[in-house]
């Protein structure tokens, strides 16, 4: 986390430093400026956290905050499509990134990250539920990252400023997810078995990326492209080196990675600025730049060695830990031969990276110009070069910290520094409790150090001089050739980008916008435009209209109202069920009468009265002397005569009487009247 934070702040710093020239006349200047330091906010709240909950949230800001900056100039429809696509790829990323710390907060019972690393490294850790975490983590850093198969978004998120495409590229966005796994590599380490050996998802989508990025790179005009499939394919070896279980060789590659990188975009900012009038296409408008533009030519030089792996510059020393870590530092459960066949691969990477960086140099800066723009280049303002010369001071120097150890030549402590520092976060030992866990380090002798060194440096060599062959004094006649001939397949693909565009347009995106015009169409339009929010307006409209015809301010035609509607009360009231009455027998020879006058108010209201003697009259209580009146009244058997009662239902507003007369079956069980 403290590495991460000085790399970035000083490269937010050096871009913030960068864009008062390099968009000094902007129409959105101070919104520029506002993303741009959230931007930086949010990436060091991610940096910082100590709970995957505020990770969450920082991931979540720079996502944001790089959607605004890549449609900065939005105006331009390309512009704005690239924004959204970046922020819609990589949403689809974060939904796996949000079911992850769910899984893994119920699975922990905390969001603290030491809380879930010392988990995963526990004795009786739930390996299904981490390996379920982890897979889910990873697709958030597939999206955010650009790695296969969601790489797509990150060439087009060029179209943003260039400096915001170095920030993204070098200290903030793609470099979070890299640094999500190296954060809580426990739980990837144990969820994906990384010690058990065999391919796991990290290194098949990590050694994917790498031939994907370079493949691209190749035939890429644009430079900006170049770089950000370059980007692609580094980020490709870091998430591969974090698979195999090279964890610092990993980390220091993002290290190292951040200063060449943003030297290298902030360079070709520098060329489009001064150079080619905001021209980024180098076969059409650049070459022989290096006459007009010194300083970006020698700072721009650094930074294409120390991405071609040459040394001394950073990047040969970060990149030449993955590749001898894939040879000699291996897990235990791994076979011998695996890693050598890594090393093989990650070699041939090597190489594409060196050619295609050195055919962007040659086509910029060699040869002739091929543009008037050119012609007439010029240095950039102080403002827009010093950044670059610090950035290629740190490319030239940062590498020298994380030397390897030798055991015949003693160098001085700070050349391992980075490992000394890292090593409070690191244990000496794979987690391993079945072989014993033995220790990280794999045994070799000094001479095959320099061994693998010199062979990783000759095909960074190797890559520049047939770059150099091709392109040092401009596009030579036999690329034609190769391109239109044995390498036209593989050109035409390349240059369709693997047609991965077109095939997540016909079976995402189409689809996607069929179902959602159907739903719009019948949902929204139908159901609560037409039927709702339309249909509610015509009904309460008609009612308007019909009511306007009553009230018209005509006193007779209120008292027409008035009759039909009290006519209309008592007809609903007079309709009421059929009246009846039940009753039982209660120990004592008493009956209990229960009245059931029918519904309505007039029902409700009835006055009910009882004959128990057949006499057609209502007839006294005998204790009190009182009418029997009531719904429910208790006589005593003897009081009836010949079985026979009568119910005498008064209606309060016609006084009309209804009369209902049932004869009790009083030897029998007491039920209802028939």
């Amino acid at each position: 986390a403290v590495m991460m934070c000085f790399v970035v702040s000083l490269i937010s710093l050096l871009v913030h430093v960068y864009s008062t020239a390099y968009l000094k006349d902007d129409v959105r200047y101070t919104h520029y400026y506002a993303m741009l330091s959230l931007f930086t906010a949010a990436m060091l709240t991610l940096v910082v956290a100590d709970n995957t909950l505020q990770i969450l949230l920082g991931w979540e800001g720079v996502g944001l905050c790089s959607f605004a900056l890549i449609g900065h100039w939005w105006e331009e429809g390309a512009n704005s499509r690239a924004a959204l696509k970046a922020f819609l790829t990589t949403r689809t990323g974060d939904i796996g990134l949000l079911i992850g710390i769910i899984i893994l907060f119920f699975t922990v019972g905390s969001f603290d990250i030491g809380a879930s690393n010392a988990y995963a490294l526990s004795p009786g850790a739930d390996h299904a539920a981490l390996l379920a975490a982890a897979v889910c983590l990873f697709i958030g850093v597939i999206g955010k990252s650009g790695q296969f198969p969601l790489h797509t978004w990150l060439p087009d998120a060029m179209a943003g400023p260039t400096p915001v495409s170095a920030l993204i590229h070098a200290a903030t966005m793609v470099v979070a997810g890299v640094y999500l796994v190296a954060r809580l590599y426990p739980v990837f380490f144990n969820g994906f078995s990384i010690a058990a050996g065999g391919v796991n998802l990290m290194v098949l989508i990590g050694g994917i990326t790498i031939i994907i990025g370079a493949l691209l790179a190749f035939v890429q005009d644009d430079i900006k492209k170049v770089l950000a499939y370059s980007t692609i394919s580094q980020l490709g070896y870091m998430v591969m080196a974090l698979g195999v279980g090279a964890w610092t060789a990993g980390v220091f590659h993002l290290f190292t990675h951040a200063f060449f990188k943003a030297l290298l975009f902030l360079g070709a900012g520098s060329i489009s600025h001064a150079g080619t009038h905001h021209s980024f296409d180098m076969k059409k408008d650049m070459g022989g730049l290096k006459r007009y533009m010194p300083i970006t030519f020698w700072t721009f030089t650094i930074a294409s060695l120390a991405l071609a792996g040459i040394f001394p510059f950073a990047g040969f020393f970060s990149k030449d830990e993955i590749l001898a870590g894939a040879w000699h530092v291996h897990p235990p459960g791994w076979p011998v031969w695996y890693g050598k066949l890594l090393w093989g691969g990650l070699l041939i990477a090597a190489l594409g990276t060196a050619f295609y960086m050195w055919r962007l140099y040659f086509l910029v800066f060699s040869g002739d110009e091929r543009s008037e723009e050119a012609k007439h280049a010029h240095e950039s303002p102080r403002s827009m070069t010093i950044p670059l010369v610090v950035l290629a001071a740190l490319a030239t120097i940062a590498g020298f910290i994380g030397l390897p150890h030798l055991t015949g030549i003693h160098l001085p402590e700070v050349t391992h520094g980075l490992a000394s520092w890292l090593s409070r976060s690191t244990v000496p030992n794979w987690y391993d409790p079945p072989h014993g866990n033995p220790a990280i380090a794999g045994h070799t002798t000094d001479t095959t150090t320099f061994v693998l060194m010199g062979i990783a440096l000759s095909i960074g060599v190797i890559g520049i001089a047939l770059a150099y062959r091709l392109y040092g004094k401009g596009p030579a006649p036999i690329v034609d050739k190769l391109t239109s001939g044995p390498l036209q397949p593989a050109y035409e693909a390349s240059k369709a980008k693997l047609w991965f565009d077109e095939i997540y347009d016909a079976t995402i995106v189409r689809p996607f916008k069929w179902v959602a015009r159907g739903l719009f169409e019948i949902v929204d339009r139908f159901v609560i435009d037409t039927v709702a929010v339309t249909g509610v307006a015509f009904v309460v409209g008609l009612f308007g209209r019909i009511s306007r015809w009553f009230q018209n301010g005509q006193v007779q035609r209120y008292l027409a109202g008035l009759v039909i509607g009290a006519a209309a009360v008592f007809l609903v009231t007079d309709c009421r069920s059929k009246a009846s009455f039940t009753y039982e027998r209660l120990p004592g020879d008493m009956i209990a009468l229960h009245a059931a006058p029918g519904a309505g108010v007039a029902g409700a209201n009835a006055r009910l009265t009882w004959d128990i003697t057949g006499d057609g009259v209502a007839d006294l209580d005998p204790k009190t002397e009182r009418v029997l009146e009531g719904r429910d009244v208790t006589v005593w058997r003897g009081n009836i005569r010949a079985s026979n009662v009568t119910l005498i239902i008064e209606d309060p507003v016609t006084r009309k009487i209804q009369t209902v007369t049932r004869k009790l079956e009083l030897a029998a069980p007491a039920k209802e009247g028939k």
